[in-house]
């Protein structure tokens, strides 16, 4: 190879650019250079102007190039024009049928959600209607049979919009969705083997209600009857205040605190549906008032040995000698015994009182407060929640006393009275 191309070649470039040189020397004697004259005839000067080999190369391959481009574009807007306008067509109908098939599932999923609320009325009006009458329970039931089956209808549909590749829009306007054709050529009688289930199953919820609510009630009433058993003692008292057990209890479930809970709120019913409803809920109403006034009364006694040494009324002034009136209840004690909350409620006072000497006062709601008296400590302040049993202080003799004891008194509305059924309930 070497000796070949050190033979006919000067260099190895002159052996690289032979094929070039080669077809340029053609090109040269296809298209030679050529010379030619213009004369400028008004002022008589002669130009003389010479086109190379490459320029006249060059002039001719652009042509070529013309030609071809004309002839191309020629070709594509004869054949491939049709082409592209039925492409684009075509993605113009796909285009129209997405936006058919769009409109088709807006109006689909609006019946749906339709169809559905109508089944849930027809379902409520079926459970909670005891006294409809037997055509107008055969008018529901077929009313029924209708809706599920637009509903399977639709389903049937929509599970095609979403499967079948092939699938033709068949609706635009809500007045042209109608299933009943659909139903009644159908026939579906698996439609009403369901239904018939659901009627059993509707039935046996229906049973159920009626045991549930009896069940209830009789609760409702038996502990109705232990709350008022637990309150009886004190209607003399309360007879005394001016208050009824029904007034009680109504504000009972009214009044809140952090302690007691929330208000109450009652339940209503519509008097179109079963009285066994509402006097339920009257019930029930009437057990958490007389259960939240057992809670926030101040019954029972403040101290764990109980020991009355002066009733509540008038007696002698054990420092006079003269009758006066005593405002609440003694209970005998050491000094140091614990005294404790009897109810629920929030410390109003507690510290010096003049004749009472220390002394803690707590409100329990409903206008009932109770006072401790006579105190040698005070394990409270003002602003606590105490609890019941929560030692709220000690058993002393400070202030007007005669030795150590606890003065107990229960007022309404700031005024005192006997504490002595509250106490002994």
């Amino acid at each position: 190879m070497i000796n070949f191309i050190t033979r006919y070649f000067t260099s190895l470039w002159a052996f690289i650019t032979a094929p070039f040189r080669a077809m340029w020397r053609a090109i040269c004697r296809i298209f030679p250079p050529r010379e030619f004259t213009v004369m400028d005839t008004p002022r008589g000067n002669v130009y003389t102007f010479k086109q190379s080999s490459f320029w006249r190369f060059t002039k001719f391959c652009g042509k070529i190039g013309l030609v071809v481009w004309a002839a191309w574009s020629t070709y594509v807007f004869i054949y491939h024009r049709p082409l592209l306008q039925k492409r684009t067509q075509q993605l113009a109908d796909a285009q129209a049928q997405h936006t058919r098939q769009m409109t088709d599932l807006q109006v689909y999923l609006e019946k749906y959600n339709e169809l559905t609320r109508n089944l849930n009325v027809i379902d409520d009006k079926i459970l909670n209607a005891s006294d409809l009458k037997d055509s107008e329970k055969e008018e529901l039931m077929n009313n029924r049979l209708k809706t599920w089956g637009e509903l399977d209808f639709l389903r049937t549909r929509l599970s095609e919009m979403f499967t079948n590749d092939e699938y033709t829009a068949e609706y635009t306007k809500l007045s042209e969705l109608s299933a009943e054709f659909e139903l009644t050529r159908a026939e579906n009688t698996a439609l009403k083997r369901r239904n018939a289930e659901l009627a059993d199953k509707m039935q046996q919820i229906a049973t159920a209600d009626i045991q549930i609510v009896d069940q209830v009630s009789k609760l409702a009433t038996e502990n109705i009857d232990t709350l008022r058993e637990t309150v009886k003692n004190i209607n003399t008292t309360i007879s005394s205040l001016g208050l009824t057990q029904t007034v009680l209890v109504r504000n009972a479930n009214k009044f809140s605190n952090p302690l007691v809970g929330a208000a109450y709120n009652p339940l209503e019913f519509d008097e179109d549906l079963d009285p066994k409803y509402q006097k339920l809920a009257d019930d029930l109403e009437l057990w958490n008032g007389l259960k939240k006034l057992k809670t926030i009364l101040p019954l029972g006694a403040p101290v764990e040995k109980m020991r009355v040494t002066s009733n509540f009324g008038t007696r002698n002034d054990p420092f006079t000698g003269k009758p006066k009136k005593h405002r609440g209840i003694d209970f005998a004690g050491k000094i140091g015994t614990e005294l404790m909350a009897v109810a629920p409620g929030r410390v109003v006072s507690a510290g010096e009182r003049v004749g009472y000497g220390n002394t803690v006062e707590i409100d329990h709601g409903l206008g009932f407060t109770t006072l401790y008296a006579h105190l040698s400590q005070t394990n409270v302040a003002r602003g606590d929640w105490v609890r019941p049993g929560t030692v709220i202080g000690l058993a002393g003799s400070s202030g007007r006393s005669t030795g150590p004891h606890l003065h107990y008194e229960i007022r309404y509305k700031g005024v005192p009275f006997d504490p002595s059924k509250f106490v002994k309930e």
